[in-house]
């Protein structure tokens, strides 16, 4: 049975402590929905940059979302875009069963796996036969997981530990993810696809024991940006080999690594929601502006500093035309020089209006 080795330091303590008040802060604050769907798609696009990159993804945020909201493609880097469709399939599917109230099992962890590696909902085998974890730049092994016919038993005694301590409630829920996590890892049951299947099974934990937050922070930016912490702290034991030190390992620098980086992630998303829910309603500053104002918006979201000209073009209509038109709109507050010189004069939204594109709210 697993039976994970960890102490409870003041550490840890004190990140489950700055969590709690986290969750307790966001939960409290009258988010409108449309700001909680914006602050969801801002993290969900972060969640999937960050954890393929980590697998050594190559596209850029602004190429993640082009790929995922825009249709982009970037020859070249097919693998990297289905790499982030894959993810972002598997992060819709864990909160379709979130909202269904399903139970995390292994046929759900399964398919969680299969949408990651192929974008398919049928649950994926476990591995059968051995795999190695290398240095990438050295090639020396650096961890060697169980063999293939210790994995069905390992993984079923994972979950159901995972099950009677989510209903026992004796410790905390961000502990019993991050263990979970750890030991997911340490079983490695697939050849490829672990560490991203183990995040969006740390994913599913958080939220079904009430730690989701609205579904509106990233763990794995955070992961991301402290990388070698996040390969020390799974590094932990005497040997490479599981049945040489690894599976009796005192797991506590992990536990840490992995509260620590919750309570990070929490207070930036505390911050971020604060500062939304400060900012004057965005459909109210909508209202403001007239049919044609809403649809230029478009285009300041494709081109921060446009001239007359790129109106002109926008409209289709002539460039004196579309000159008078912005001169008239920055008379309005609409819009301010950006460029004062005649022959190259952009203008660019003031405060007021980027703070719509920002928010992706347009018609």
């Amino acid at each position: 049975m697993f039976q994970p080795r960890f102490t409870l330091t003041p550490a840890i303590a004190k990140a489950l402590m700055e969590i709690e008040a986290c969750r307790q802060a966001v939960t409290r604050l009258p988010l409108s929905m449309r700001m909680l769907d914006s602050l969801r798609r801002t993290a969900r696009l972060l969640s999937t940059h960050f954890s393929t990159q980590i697998e050594g993804n190559k596209l850029s945020p602004s190429q993640v979302e082009d790929v995922l909201e825009g249709g982009g493609r970037f020859p070249g880097r097919e693998r990297d875009e289905a790499e982030v469709r894959n993810y972002y399939k598997a992060q819709e599917f864990i909160m379709e069963q979130i909202e269904k109230k399903t139970p995390l099992n292994e046929k759900t962890l399964r398919t969680i796996h299969e949408l990651v590696m192929s974008g398919r909902k049928t649950p994926t085998a476990y591995r059968d036969g051995q795999n190695v974890i290398r240095d990438g730049r050295s090639g020396r092994m650096v961890y060697l997981p169980p063999e293939a016919k210790d994995v069905p038993a390992l993984m079923k005694d994972l979950m159901e530990w995972m099950t009677g301590e989510l209903k026992r409630n004796d410790l905390p829920i961000p502990v019993i993810a991050g263990l979970v996590h750890y030991q997911f890892a340490t079983i490695h049951p697939y050849y490829d696809g672990n560490g991203r299947t183990a995040r969006l099974l740390t994913t599913y934990i958080l939220h079904q024991g009430g730690y989701g937050l609205h579904g509106i922070y990233s763990l794995e930016e955070y992961y991301a940006q402290h990388l070698q912490g996040y390969y020390d702290a799974l590094a932990v034991g005497t040997s490479h080999n599981y049945y040489d030190g690894r599976m009796e390992a005192e797991v506590t620098p992990f536990l840490t690594y992995f509260t620590v980086g919750m309570a990070d992630s929490f207070a930036k998303i505390r911050s971020r929601a604060e500062e939304v829910q400060n900012e004057p309603d965005q459909m109210n500053v909508l209202r403001e502006l007239t049919p044609q104002q809403r649809t230029t918006l478009s285009l300041f979201a494709r081109m921060k500093r446009v001239s007359s000209n790129d109106v002109a073009t926008f409209f289709r209509s002539s460039t004196r035309s579309a000159s008078a038109l912005c001169l008239k709109w920055v008379d309005a507050g609409f819009l301010m020089i950006a460029d004062p010189s005649k022959k190259a004069r952009r203008y660019r939204l003031t405060e007021k209006y980027e703070k719509l594109i920002a928010a992706r709210i347009t018609e």
